[in-house]
């Protein structure tokens, strides 16, 4: 096993790395901003590190500092955890030339899964269901991307290839504004992410998004851990997530699970991973894939009693999975509600002291969070304080568990969208299950 690990993040993610590395006897090292001297996971850790000032480009996303900071405490691996730099390529290949372990996938497969383009391509070869669309970029030429379009079938989608979080994509739904948006969409990816490459998908009208979780050792042996529904969403940003998906059957999941792990044994895959695919009459369309941990990743350990953390660091120590799809069974529900210091209404960041905290209990309840009374929520970084879990052995048991934590969780001295949470959860549809990826906003007025 590792002997000792670089905690590359911060907030709720750093302390569930922190704490899965103290259950299986890793030490462990903070690094951290100026800002965040105080963050629960820096005062429980063996070491840590100031890396520099508040600006995430100046600590968080800074390579050179980073691994610095596992050269001078002699770490043998660093953990990314989700965001900042866990899915760049280049720095888990200096990391990796640096001598240390990158927990996580090896840096060619995060360059094909990051290009949505090259990922598409790989995934078809390996037999998972994609979106009708152009099949690669879209270059200057008219009459051929008409003629894409129109063997697609309108309406479509331009998205940037190195897209993410919702920006780079117009849906274009008559042939004349196909070229401007073409234009328009890689001028906005060229200066959002430094690749203007586009593409064309058909446009799914009311899907739902269903993620399958996989596991992969690099050593031909790979699992899926059952399907997420996250299909609650505002602004392409996950508000609620869910497992196992309302509606899929045990069937459906064997066969999009298997093909899922199969391309990851197809195209060497390491570590934990997520599908991300678009859901819509029965059929699932491939989108994306998340070469790391995903926030969401507590409804999966809380259905199949596996903890993702500690696998992913099993395999970084160059050890086979130690679980096989027969081992995997998924028992009851769970549902994960995203907590923010954001206002309900306006969703602006609300930083700030919180002057009173209290967690919520019980049976089923699991809090993720490094927040306490007293701590300072900075500006600088996403607005997300904590995910709360609830399981129960069946999606009603779930909701009613949540209903009744979302009404004991304390967090005063800042605003957060809990109260949005609790209409979520008293929502009639939300309660039927099924809700597409446009529910929320519908429902918030806001389309």
């Amino acid at each position: 096993m590792l002997d000792k690990v670089v905690i590359a993040n911060r907030g709720e993610i750093a302390l569930r790395i922190l704490r899965a590395c103290k259950e299986l006897g890793i030490k462990t090292v903070a690094v951290h901003s100026t800002v965040d001297k105080n963050l629960k996971h820096v005062l429980l850790a063996d070491e840590s590190i100031c890396i520099g000032p508040a600006s995430a480009t100046e600590s968080y996303l800074n390579i050179p500092r980073i691994i610095s900071a596992a050269e001078v405490t002699d770490a043998a691996a660093i953990h990314p955890g989700y965001g900042f730099l866990a899915e760049n390529a280049d720095f888990a290949e200096q990391v990796e030339n640096s001598g240390f372990i990158f927990v996580g996938p090896t840096p060619d497969v995060i360059r094909i899964m990051g290009d949505k383009v090259s990922a598409i391509e790989a995934m078809k070869k390996t037999g998972v269901p994609c979106v009708p669309g152009s099949g690669g970029p879209l270059d200057d030429d008219e009459e051929k991307n008409k003629k894409i379009a129109r063997r697609i079938g309108y309406p479509v989608i331009i998205k940037a290839a190195g897209g993410g979080g919702g920006r780079g994509m117009r849906v274009v739904r008559e042939e004349k504004d196909l070229m401007k948006s073409i234009s328009a969409t890689q001028s906005e990816a060229r200066a959002a992410f430094g690749n203007p490459v586009v593409y064309m998908e058909k446009f799914l009208e009311n899907p739902r998004h269903i993620e399958i979780q996989v596991l992969a050792d690099g050593q031909g042996n790979a699992i899926h851990l059952g399907e997420r529904d996250c299909s609650m969403q505002r602004r392409h940003q996950k508000v609620v997530e869910e497992a196992p998906a309302p509606g899929i059957t045990a069937e459906m999941r064997k066969n999009i699970g298997e093909r899922c792990a199969r391309a990851c044994v197809e195209i060497g895959y390491r570590g934990a991973g997520t599908f991300e695919f678009l859901y819509e009459n029965g059929e699932f369309y491939f989108i994306e894939m998340n070469t790391r941990i995903q926030v969401e990743h507590p409804v999966t350990e809380m259905v199949t009693g596996i903890d993702l953390v500690k696998e992913q660091l099993r395999i970084a120590a160059g050890r086979p999975l130690s679980i096989s799809q027969e081992d995997i069974i998924i028992r009851g529900h769970a549902i994960e509600c995203r907590i923010n210091a954001e206002d309900p209404k306006t969703f602006m960041p609300s930083p700030g002291t919180i002057s009173r905290f209290h967690p919520p209990g019980g049976m089923g309840v699991r809090w993720d969070s490094h927040v306490y009374t007293e701590y300072r929520v900075p500006p600088n970084y996403d607005s997300m304080i904590g995910k709360l879990i609830t399981y129960g052995e069946n999606r009603d048991v779930a909701i009613a568990r949540m209903r009744n934590a979302l009404s004991e969780l304390i967090i005063e001295g800042i605003k957060t969208n809990v109260p949005l949470q609790k209409d979520i959860m008293a929502d009639e549809n939300f309660q039927h299950g099924g809700t597409n990826i446009h529910y929320l906003e519908k429902k918030l007025g806001m389309s």
